[in-house]
């Protein structure tokens, strides 16, 4: 998996204008439809119980909007089960690059960590720390931190590869494994998303984490992105009107990540800076 396939908090998607429902007298409902994963905490759920939901609340509430969803995993299929048969407008997190999409003005950047339990009889500051070679790790296959361990020589019985396809038979859990193995012992050390390792801190009982920001080091395996909202290509007046909103509720949307334990990395400087 690439930086491109994230979870998307990290999504393929074509995104629609506004839509207007009309009364039975002429008067019109702004609506904003969001395309959102159905069970895919910290993100969004179907309870609204994820902080893309709570961000698309507040947005929604800026706008003067009625906000409704349109639920299906944010796997393979999302575009043409959704944004293809013209059943949203945006999508609340894809990456800044994601060249499929109109995207705004990033809102927060943060990236791949390493997570370990509190309390263990060492530390660990990077990829390159010895311990790394003494310990069992997990990891989502193919994703950046795969590829950095890979190419440190560090693989076969050390690490534990974790798929990212989606499980429809258990969709409640399937993403928080890698952690309650960590919680359980049956791994030492886990390489995953930073939202989804401070959540865990921040929202789980008995997850207690040392959480540690993996060093860019590759540009072909980028650790951290900047995350936007995006619209369709054609859609310049919608990506106005959320930068708008983005900018004009900075502090409550940062206010929300930091409840959910979202790693914020400083912005990236401006080309050229």
């Amino acid at each position: 998996m690439n930086h491109r396939t994230l979870r998307l908090s990290i999504v393929l998607l074509f995104l629609l204008p506004f839509v207007f429902i009309g009364g039975a007298r002429g008067d019109e409902v702004k609506q904003l439809r969001v395309c959102a994963d159905p069970n895919n905490l910290p993100f969004s759920n179907k309870r609204q119980e994820g902080f893309e939901n709570k961000i698309a609340e507040l947005t929604a509430k800026a706008l003067g909007a009625k906000l409704s969803y349109y639920w299906w995993p944010h796997q393979r299929g999302l575009v043409r089960n959704t944004l293809g048969a013209g059943l949203c407008d945006v999508i609340i997190g894809v990456p800044k690059e994601y060249e499929r999409v109109l995207a705004t003005t990033p809102y927060y950047r943060t990236g791949y960590v390493i997570a370990y339990a509190s309390g263990r009889d060492f530390e660990i500051a990077s990829l390159d720390d010895p311990i790394l070679r003494k310990l069992r790790i997990g990891v989502y296959s193919n994703t950046p931190p795969h590829m950095a361990l890979s190419q440190r020589g560090i693989f076969g019985d050390h690490v534990v590869q974790y798929s990212r396809n989606y499980d429809w038979d258990h969709p409640e859990d399937f993403l928080q494994i890698p952690v309650k193995d960590l919680i359980a012992g049956k791994i030492d050390v886990v390489m995953i998303w930073g939202p989804d390792a401070g959540y865990c801190v921040k929202k789980m009982s008995g997850c207690p984490l040392q959480v540690v920001p993996i060093a860019e080091e590759n540009p072909h395996w980028p650790m951290s992105f900047e995350i936007s909202m995006g619209v369709s290509h054609g859609n310049k007046e919608l990506k106005a009107e959320l930068e708008h909103v983005l900018q004009q509720q900075q502090a409550e949307i940062k206010a929300i990540l930091e409840e959910y334990g979202v790693p914020l990395f400083a912005a990236r400087a401006s080309r050229g800076s």
